[in-house]
C-alpha cells in the first residue's frame, strides 16, 4: 500500500498507551480513525468518574473515542465494520480481544508489549522485570493471536535497567519506545514488508498481576532482593512493611548496605536513612509513605519518631 496513509484503529487505556497514541497521531503516513479505551472509572476519595489517559488525549486531538463496556459476543462488530481499519494497534488496552477483532484488519492486529518477549508475558511485565533484578527490558511489537502475548514478533526495542531505576522510570522510557515501535510498524506496513518471527518456546515467563501479598517486604531475603522489590513496586503500588505499632509503612526508595547487624527486619541505624537488616546485609530506606500520610524522606520520618533503632519491622 505504498504511498497511502495507514488507517489505524488504536486500542489502549493508561499513560503508556496515551504516549503511543500521541506518537502515531503525529506520524506521517498514519491516520488514526478512532481510539477504543476503557469506560470512565470511579477514582479518588470523591469516587468521581475519571476518563482514561487515552480518552483525554484522543479528545484533545479530535480523534473519535469509543468505550464499549464489553467486546464479547460481537458487541463491537458493527462499529468495527463501520470504521473498517487497515490495522489495529493495541497498547495496554486492559481486556482480552476476541477473535473477530483480532482477525478483522487486513494488515493484522499488533500489540506493543512492555517486555522482551517471550519473557514476562502477562499483566505486570515492568514491575516484575525490576523486581527480579533484570538488567534489560524493552518493548516488543507482535501480532496478536488468541494466546496471552504469544504472537509472532515484528521487532523489539530495548533499554537497560540501572540500579537506581524504579518501575516508574522504566515505564517512562518504555512509553517512548512503544510509540517508536508502533510508528515503525506503520512504516513497514506502508512499505509492504512487515517481518514476523514466531516466539521461541524456550525462555518464556509469565508476569502475573501484582497482588497485595507481593507487596509485603520479606527481610529474610537478601538485601538485593529487598531493594529490587522496593524499586519494582515504586511508585505504585508500593512495597510495604509493618511498624511495631502495627501501622503500615510504604517504602518507595532504598539502597543496599553490605554490612549486616541484627536479625532480619531489625532497624540497625537511623542516621539519615532507616537501615534495616536483611539475610546477608542491610537496606537503607531513603523515602517512605507512612500510613495515612504523604511521601517523605526517611530522615523526616525518623525525626518524627516514627521508628527507632532496635525496632523490628514486619514482625
Amino acid at each position: 500500500m505504498s504511498g497511502d496513509d495507514v488507517r489505524i484503529l488504536f486500542m489502549g487505556t493508561p499513560e503508556i498507551a496515551a504516549a503511543t497514541l500521541n506518537a502515531l497521531a503525529a506520524h506521517d503516513g498514519v491516520r488514526v480513525i478512532g481510539a477504543v479505551t476503557q469506560p470512565d472509572r470511579k477514582k479518588g476519595r470523591g469516587m468521581r468518574f475519571v476518563p482514561s489517559e487515552v480518552k483525554t488525549l484522543a479528545t484533545e486531538l479530535g480523534i473519535p473515542v469509543f468505550q464499549p463496556e464489553t467486546l464479547k459476543d460481537g458487541a463491537f462488530a458493527e462499529t468495527l465494520s463501520s470504521l473498517d481499519p487497515d490495522l489495529i494497534i493495541v497498547t495496554a488496552y486492559g481486556k482480552i480481544l476476541p477473535p473477530y477483532i483480532i482477525d478483522y484488519p487486513r494488515f493484522g492486529c499488533v500489540n506493543a508489549h512492555a517486555s522482551i518477549l517471550p519473557k514476562y508475558r502477562g499483566a505486570a511485565p515492568i514491575n516484575r522485570a525490576v523486581m527480579d533484578g533484570e538488567r534489560e527490558t524493552g518493548v516488543t511489537a507482535m501480532y496478536m493471536d488468541e494466546g496471552l502475548d504469544t504472537g509472532d514478533i515484528i521487532l523489539t526495542l530495548t533499554t537497560p535497567i540501572g540500579d537506581d531505576d524504579t518501575a516508574g522510570t522504566v515505564h517512562d522510557r518504555l512509553a517512548v519506545l512503544a510509540g517508536d515501535a508502533m510508528c515503525r510498524v506503520a512504516d513497514m506496513t506502508r512499505a509492504g514488508c512487515v517481518p514476523r518471527t514466531p516466539q521461541p518456546a524456550e525462555g518464556a515467563t509469565y508476569a502475573a498481576k501484582i497482588t497485595k501479598e507481593d507487596c509485603f517486604i520479606d527481610f529474610t531475603k537478601t538485601a538485593r532482593e529487598v531493594r529490587d522489590l522496593i524499586r519494582g513496586l515504586s511508585p505504585f503500588p508500593g512495597a510495604v512493611t509493618t511498624l511495631p505499632s502495627g501501622r503500615l509503612l510504604k517504602v518507595t526508595r532504598a539502597s543496599i548496605f553490605q554490612e549486616r547487624k541484627g536479625v532480619p527486619g531489625e532497624v540497625v541505624g537511623t542516621d539519615g536513612a532507616i537501615r534495616v537488616a536483611c539475610a546477608d546485609g542491610s537496606v537503607d530506606f531513603t523515602e517512605v509513605i507512612p500510613e495515612g500520610k504523604g511521601r517523605m524522606d526517611a530522615a523526616s520520618f525518623v525525626r518524627g519518631r516514627g521508628v527507632s533503632a532496635g525496632d523490628v519491622l514486619g514482625a
